[in-house]
């Protein structure tokens, strides 16, 4: 299992070239707004290099890999919190996702224009995250109504989050996101039943074209995201979506001849996996199979991830590391080097852990 990305930005600006290029689905493509309609949805495997040599040791056939789900909505407008371009709409797709992908476009072409006109990446960024705070915004209004409805009622834990609920009106009524807002268990509750955008962690996106960005425009996006504390990474939507066409040895090819290790879509989806602080671990007990935690969660909580009666029902964790494989050669070298560990429920998973649960339900 993986996790969740929204892919979000003005009209015209490559969406859903660069979704076609991830997901290689061909999503509609036109040089105006709203295209895209209902939310395109691709799943993309996770680049893993270990994978292949866990395959490799243990003898096991066909791995699966981890992925992100990436969802394309239409192109946001100024005014979307108010309806405008099916806005509210095209926000909704939006709420559930656990991270957005901002593409901002720094390229001219006389094939797609601007829906503003001239580029301006700084302008095109302000206008996207006024229109989330504004969404946010309008749904903390419709809480706090209801909210205290519960506090005349009585309801003590809606009068105290009456309190919290004020203060990230306030921090989002100052111009700032929620990304800023230091959360505390009642603040990410409010975020988790709201669906709160600009709560969501962001990686920009920076659409170069295909020639290329001025260097002034990519520094300015830059700076902006150092601002908010996000990532930025810059590719080519048009030359990816090629790439990605192109058969695996093809691809290599393509992109030695261009110097390149590898693809900006690799860099893109690597640097989405970073963003929720995510690792992988492993389970072999039938299928090589990688799966995705949140760093820092326990042993109960990744069998979760697998199903729901593996964290029920844990007992305990038997345990070896990537590494452990790498330096014994085989899992039965594994166990004759005392490399395997049984772990318990306080047990905080590591990235490259190789697990298999023993559960009773």
């Amino acid at each position: 299992m993986g996790f969740t990305a929204g892919i979000v930005g003005l009209p015209n600006v490559g969406k859903s070239t660069i979704f076609n290029a991830l997901a290689s689905a061909h999503a509609p493509m036109g040089a105006y707004p709203f295209t895209t309609i209902d939310p395109n949805r691709g799943v993309v495997t996770v680049p893993d290099p270990r994978l292949g040599r866990i395959s490799e040791l243990l003898g096991k056939a066909d791995p699966i890999p981890t992925h992100i789900e990436f969802f394309d909505v239409a192109g946001l407008v100024e005014g979307a919190s108010k309806g405008e371009g099916l806005g509210n709409t095209f926000l909704g797709h939006i709420r559930s996702v656990e991270a957005l992908i901002h593409v901002v476009r720094c390229f001219e072409s006389a094939d797609a224009q601007h829906v503003l006109g001239a580029v301006d990446p700084g302008r095109d960024i302000e206008i996207i995250n006024t229109e989330l705070l504004l969404a946010d915004l309008q749904l903390l209004d419709k809480g706090r109504s209801q909210m205290e409805k519960k506090a005349k009622a009585g309801d003590r834990e809606a009068a105290a989050g009456i309190q919290t609920l004020a203060a990230m009106t306030e921090h989002l009524n100052a111009g700032r996101l929620l990304r800023s807002f230091e959360m505390n268990d009642a603040a990410r509750e409010l975020v988790r039943e709201y669906g709160l955008i600009t709560a969501k962690p962001v990686l920009y996106v920076v659409n170069l074209g295909e020639e290329g960005c001025p260097p002034e425009l990519l520094d300015r996006v830059q700076r902006l995201a150092e601002g908010e504390g996000a990532r930025v990474v810059p590719i080519s939507g048009k030359l990816e979506e090629e790439i990605s066409e192109l058969a695996p040895e093809e691809k290599k090819e393509y992109l030695e001849a261009m110097g390149l290790e590898r693809s900006g879509l690799e860099r893109l989806v690597e640097s989405a996996y970073r963003l929720l602080d995510l690792i992988t671990f492993y389970t072999i007990t039938t299928d090589l199979q990688a799966w995705t935690v949140r760093r820092g969660s326990t042993a109960p909580q990744a069998a979760g991830r697998i199903h729901s009666d593996f964290e029920r029902g844990f007992i305990r964790a038997e345990v070896f590391h990537f590494d452990d494989l790498i330096k014994a050669g085989s899992d039965h070298h594994v166990r004759e080097m005392g490399l395997l560990r049984t772990e318990g429920k306080g047990y905080v998973v590591q990235d490259g852990d190789i697990i298999h649960f023993l559960f009773n339900v």
